[in-house]
């Protein structure tokens, strides 16, 4: 009986620390990849010479620009959001659709 309820203990304690080590490995993931996807579209808006309001075709001009995943697509949000892009001179021009609605946030400072 005391074996099972400091099993039981044990794994109250871990659990939730295990879930908020997940949820802060995706979100430092997200914004990895946001800052990729930023630094594309910032290449893009050069290569173009885009005005500020411009958009450019999400993810098509930037796949030249940046690192691929196995499938030669972007890679995913690992918490299942979707990544797109703002108009030129929008901070930031790269955003996640989790964005500020998780814990800890998907966006970029």
């Amino acid at each position: 009986m005391n074996t099972v309820a400091i099993i039981g203990l044990m794994a109250a304690i871990s659990i939730p620390t295990f879930v908020h080590a997940r949820s802060r490995s995706q979100a430092t993931t997200c914004i990895n990849t946001l800052k990729q996807i930023e630094t594309a579209v910032q290449q893009v808006d050069f290569v173009k010479g885009l005005a500020p309001g411009d958009t450019i075709n999400f993810p098509d001009d930037i796949t030249p620009y940046i690192k691929l995943n196995a499938n030669n697509a972007i890679p995913a949000c690992p918490a299942s959001g979707t990544y797109s892009s703002e108009p030129v001179g929008a901070n930031p021009q790269a955003v996640c659709s989790l964005g500020n609605s998780v814990d800890p946030p998907h966006v970029l400072d």
